[in-house]
């Protein structure tokens, strides 16, 4: 017989982790970074107190985020990270191996979705196996997706978006866009670089994108409309402080999100007419922590004609997924 303690769901994200433990809800939120001591292979930190020291590292220490676009890049990294995670949520001393379900970008190959399933047993599951994103999203935002009802989700997270049409339990018709936050990021940093000639770091980026980051060309109401932010001026090599706009920021990431509105667009094109109906009446649900930049759900909803609604908890409704997977699993003994 299995304790609370043994099922595990984890949202393996790009920028971020989520552990739902069954009967206790999400147990750990942090960033999905590693430090680690070159000369000796040790790992320093994990999450938190790693991502602290991305940038800000001696010669010999290194801080690594091991998964990118929604993919295992540092197979070994990403094996001792899980681990560690695991160990945090459920304790060092376990009397049974956990079983664990793990989220995926619908987008991943099969080779991508078994280096997944391996890392987590290496870790130290029991067994393991994968949902994709959007069907675990749509759980976790309360949709109804046993019924033949059609339900959109629009997912993005740190390194992928994925658009779904679900229906009667299963993914219907979807795309997976290896654009999300860490991309409205690298494109900040890039725009400064050349508007500015001023080099920002991705977490100098993150801040612009959360305190004046729009996806609409006026930018945000007055008010909240610039935001300073400190690097490294390109042509004296001295500290320097810039003024970043509303606007600015739009126009440095508008064409990351005019992939995403696009993506959404080809799942409409691709969906069955009668689905299309229900989404037409229901609308479009977004979740993830990228669903939350300034004015995207209007964009889209612009675009497209549909409504849009932003999920109640959207940074955790992937996470919450997997604790619905976990309920239904044990009923049917799939894992």
């Amino acid at each position: 017989m299995f304790g609370y303690g043994n099922d595990l769901g984890i949202d393996l994200g790009t920028a971020t982790i989520l552990v739902y433990v069954r009967g206790r809800g999400i147990v750990l939120n942090e960033p999905s970074v590693v430090a680690i001591d070159k000369n000796d292979d040790k790992i320093i930190a994990v999450g938190e107190e790693a991502r602290a020291m991305l940038g800000r590292t001696p010669g010999n220490i290194v801080a690594i985020r091991p998964l990118r676009d929604g993919v295992i890049a540092d197979y070994n990294t990403t094996e001792r990270m899980l681990s560690y995670f695991i160990e945090k949520a459920v304790g060092k001393r376990w009397f049974f191996k956990p079983r664990v379900v793990v989220c995926i970008p619908s987008g991943v190959t099969e080779v991508e979705e078994r280096a997944v399933k391996q890392a987590a047993t290496q870790a130290g599951a029991k067994s393991a196996i994968v949902v994709e994103e959007p069907y675990a999203a749509a759980l976790g935002a309360g949709l109804d997706i046993t019924g033949p009802g059609g339900n959109l989700v629009v997912d993005i997270g740190g390194g992928t978006t994925d658009v779904a049409v679900i229906s009667l339990g299963g993914i219907v018709c979807k795309k997976s866009l290896r654009v999300g936050g860490d991309k409205f990021d690298e494109a900040i940093v890039r725009f400064i670089r050349k508007e500015h000639s001023v080099m920002i770091g991705d977490r100098s980026a993150e801040q612009i994108k959360i305190n004046v980051g729009a996806a609409l060309p006026q930018g945000r109401p007055s008010g909240e409309d610039k935001f300073e932010v400190r690097g490294r001026d390109l042509l004296t090599g001295l500290p320097k402080t810039v003024g970043v706009t509303s606007r600015e920021a739009y126009a440095a990431m508008d064409e990351q999100v005019e992939a995403v509105v696009g993506a959404v667009k080809e799942v409409l094109e691709m969906t069955p007419p009668e689905l299309s109906a229900d989404i037409l009446n229901q609308g479009i649900v977004m979740t993830g922590g990228g669903s939350l930049l300034w004015g995207l759900d209007i964009r889209i909803s612009q675009e497209t004609g549909l409504p849009v609604y932003v999920a109640e908890d959207a940074v955790s409704c992937v996470a919450l997924g997997t604790g619905k997977v976990l309920q239904g699993v044990k009923r049917r003994r799939l894992l």
